[in-house]
């Protein structure tokens, strides 16, 4: 059943392929795709293009509809093409005439961007609470943990001192900046593109101000065509938003990974938590940080995909644009997952406390050594010179006693001011 359908058949084999799977997709719009229609309903009545009862009878329908979706008794059958087509197919079965009319000032073109505004919308702030939770649950380990000492790395060499305390840290600072790239989407998606019909408006005195009042938008998208242009746009801005969160998590995922090895010993978890070899009895795998690894690398390729998907595409509606759905959709439940698999491991993380009683490690007090020099009267260069030499000649004697006080060291982690740096995010309008 075809909205388009002017009296000819359309061979099989061409549905299937122009179909394709976006059924499946098209079942997590069914909600956004009926409130967008009641909004709709509502303007077309206070704009006299549909009667009061006529508005009456499809609201009712409508909320019907929303009621099977909320109960999960709802899906599209595949007789339609899409979730469009079953909708007003089940409004005009139920409501008749008033049914026909629901489609009038609109275009699926405009009716799929509304859906999609408002589903990224509610997608991204899902995302941000599992940010938000993370990213508290980050902090509160800092805190928990500031005192441990842990080596620091450049270059896979042991570097300086650095401790839990910076390390669960640095990852919910990271978090504010991926915060940053969320709530930028989201203003991309907080915008009404309802009305702007194909993409070239409408004859009919619609008023698109009460659509976005009622829809909860914080503005509308104003110029016809540029609603249509934000097809593409919107998926993308939300591909880097979740490619960000992405990359903060793939990396601790790796430093977990590395840091569980026997080589490294500075965390470990449960026996529950990790999976076994089928040869190896002793094996108490990270599998799930390597697949939150693996995981978070391929999505941190969705932007380009979306990108590859649009860059040639010149203004106004064309098919491509519903492949968008095939990479993203999987890509936010992926995250999803992940944010919520990472906060569950790490409410069993085990620290070791006595990380840097290895005397493999005292190399790492070394720039201490030279800041004892300086400080005891040397310039920096003499005092880096007479250290070195001490390393070269097997003489050097780490000093331990050492005291970081700036912002953001070892001694002075700043977990106020990283949470209030959140707290201006979330605040920003």
């Amino acid at each position: 059943m075809k909205l388009w359908d002017k009296g000819y058949s359309i061979e099989e084999k061409i549905t299937r392929f122009t179909v394709g799977d976006d059924l499946d997709y098209d079942n997590q719009l069914a909600r956004y795709d009926v409130l967008g229609s009641l909004a709709h309903a509502h303007m077309l009545r206070d704009c006299n293009l549909i009667t009061a009862e006529e508005a009456e009878k499809l609201e009712v329908a409508l909320n019907s509809i929303l009621e099977d979706i909320d109960a999960g008794n709802f899906s599209i059958s595949k007789e339609y093409e899409d979730i469009h087509s079953m909708v007003e197919f089940i409004l005009t079965e139920r409501t008749g005439e008033a049914g026909k009319k629901i489609h009038t000032a609109r275009s699926r073109n405009d009716q799929v961007l509304v859906d999609l505004h408002l589903f990224i919308k509610d997608t991204l702030d899902h995302i941000e609470e599992g940010v938000m939770k993370l990213f508290e649950q980050l902090l509160s380990l800092s805190e928990q943990h500031k005192d441990v000492l842990l080596p620091g790395y450049t270059h896979f060499q042991i570097a300086m001192p650095s401790s839990f305390g910076l390390w669960f840290g640095s990852y919910a600072e990271t978090l504010i900046d991926d915060m940053e790239m969320i709530r930028a989407a989201r203003r991309i998606a907080d915008q009404n593109p309802l009305g702007s019909a194909a993409g070239y408006g409408s004859s009919f005195p619609i008023n698109r101000q009460q659509t976005t009042d009622e829809l909860g938008f914080r503005t509308m998208k104003y110029n016809v065509v540029a609603a249509q242009m934000s097809r593409g746009k919107l998926e993308k801005s939300t591909a880097f938003a979740l490619a960000s969160v992405a990359g903060t998590l793939s990396k601790m995922a790796m430093d977990i990974c590395l840091y569980n090895s026997q080589n490294f010993a500075f965390v470990s978890f449960p026996a529950s938590l990790t999976t076994g070899s089928s040869i190896m009895p002793h094996k108490k795998n990270p599998d799930v940080f390597e697949l939150v690894r693996g995981r978070c690398n391929l999505i941190q390729s969705l932007p380009g995909e979306i990108t590859l998907l649009t860059n040639n595409l010149p203004s106004g509606y064309h098919r491509d644009f519903q492949l968008l759905k095939e990479p993203l959709f999987p890509a936010i439940k992926s995250l999803s997952d992940c944010l919520d698999i990472s906060a569950y491991m790490l409410e069993h993380i085990r620290v070791n406390p006595a990380i840097l009683d290895d005397p493999k490690y005292d190399y790492l007090y070394s720039v201490e050594n030279v800041n004892q020099e300086i400080m005891n009267g040397l310039s920096f260069r003499d005092a880096y010179k007479k250290v070195g030499e001490e390393v070269e000649n097997g003489t050097f004697k780490p000093s331990k006693d050492f005291k970081h006080t700036h912002e953001g060291s070892i001694g002075n982690l700043c977990t106020p001011e990283i949470r209030a740096k959140m707290k201006a995010v979330l605040d920003r309008n």
